[in-house]
């Protein structure tokens, strides 16, 4: 309503000096009845135009559309447990905390995106909050042996403090080889860090645990998205715990999938992301396109820059741009790097090293060459044991996704007639 006030009042002083001024002018004082009938047009049309503008400020206000209504937390919510797989358990409970995750993080709740959330999900934990994990025990003490090897903690220590009993009259190494979730792993060895002399000095961060909840995130994605967005559940303890509640679980695994810009034109590249890491898809296609302008090997895993590495040992990525370098204008090789360690961010899309090595991809290949690609990645986990990649974790998402949009449709379609 208030939107259309202003213009009506511009055009209603407009309107009051078209009127005055058409009336006759005279040079001589205005006798009584001229001045009386000057005054009766006056408030005339001064009641015809509040008039008017009040009717039109109530027409404005029954039909202002700044933009689309959003559904109501309630509608959101049955919208949700529509989409849930079939029998999905607690699908109210997971409604609610799906809505309530959306709503924090101030994300639309289109079918697109809701289904987008539950296709991980289902993926991931088929809508278990703490799901098990087959022989999760031996695997975890494998996990912890060879860690206590590569930072050099002797394996005698570690068969001490597994040998220490715990609260519950188990020993630690009991209550690892018995566990057979992530979050009753992560709470044994929390537990074991806190009862061991100087354990936070020599443990901290030992924990084999590194992803958990009902999406899988990882835990340190988490903590950093809580270091930056403080997460809004005043009643929560540490972030590696929430973690593994659904809400917890829920709000980072969304963030994570959701809460970051990406020029993508399809979903399948949020997926592979989330699996490799933003933006991996639209760096394994930068990838690519180097790969074609050098005529190098390039390994299309959206790692720009080897972790941890220096410019004085790139990459093969950054070998790659160095020898077209020539071709880009000649930068510098900290300019190339500089510009490779933004791949984590959308801005790298903005670099001129972006742009001029697309520029000549494009034109080596006679059309424009696709600006995301599935990841080339090898998924390796003590938890993998079949021959699994980011490009099938992708594709299995985006089918669940698809399934999902498909039970909305019956709601909205439209009857035959």
């Amino acid at each position: 309503m208030s939107a259309s006030m202003p213009s009506m009042s511009s055009h209603a002083s407009r309107a009051d000096r078209r009127m005055v001024s058409d009336l006759p002018v005279s040079s001589d004082r205005p006798a009584r009845s001229d001045l009386a009938a000057r005054q009766r047009i006056r408030d005339q049309s001064a009641a015809t135009l509040t008039a008017l503008a009040l009717a039109l400020a109530l027409a404005g206000c029954a039909t202002d559309d700044s933009g689309p209504r959003q559904p109501t937390a309630e509608q959101t919510r049955a919208r949700i447990e529509r989409l849930l797989p079939p029998k999905t358990p607690d699908a109210d409970g997971w409604a609610a905390d799906i809505q309530t995750t959306f709503s924090l993080l101030g994300l639309s709740p289109s079918v697109e995106l809701l289904c987008s959330a539950i296709a991980v999900i289902a993926q991931e934990s088929s809508f278990r909050t703490d799901p098990t994990v087959p022989n999760l025990g031996s695997i975890a003490r494998k996990e912890i042996d060879a860690r206590a090897d590569r930072i050099g903690i002797p394996s005698f220590a570690v068969n001490a403090a597994l040998s220490m009993r715990s609260p519950d009259g188990r020993t630690y190494g009991e209550r690892i080889e018995a566990a057979r979730s992530e979050r009753e792993l992560s709470e044994t060895f929390e537990a074991l860090i806190g009862s061991v002399p100087l354990g936070q000095r020599m443990l901290g961060g030992f924990n084999p645990v590194r992803t958990g909840g009902p999406m899988q995130v990882s835990i340190a994605w988490s903590e950093a998205y809580a270091g930056r967005r403080p997460y809004p559940y005043a009643d929560a303890g540490s972030i590696r715990r929430e973690v593994f509640t659904r809400r917890g679980g829920l709000y980072f695994g969304i963030a994570h999938l959701l809460d970051y810009p990406a020029s993508y034109d399809r979903s399948i590249y949020r997926f592979a992301d989330f699996n490799a890491g933003h933006y991996a898809s639209r760096n394994a296609a930068f990838q690519n396109a180097v790969a074609m302008v050098s005529g190098e090997a390039v390994t299309l895993d959206g790692d720009l820059v080897i972790e941890g590495g220096s410019a004085s040992s790139p990459g093969e990525t950054e070998r790659a741009v160095r020898a077209i370098a020539p071709r880009l204008g000649a930068p510098s090789d900290t300019t190339i790097r500089r510009a490779l360690e933004s791949g984590n961010q959308q801005a790298f899309e903005q670099t001129p090293l972006y742009r001029d090595v697309f520029a000549l991809a494009d034109r080596k290949a006679g059309k424009p060459l696709p600006r995301a690609m599935l990841p080339r990645i090898q998924l390796k986990s003590p938890k993998i044991t079949r021959n699994l990649t980011t490009a099938w974790f992708a594709e299995r998402v985006d089918t669940r996704r698809q399934q999902c949009v498909a039970r909305e449709a019956p709601a909205t379609a439209t009857p035959a007639r």
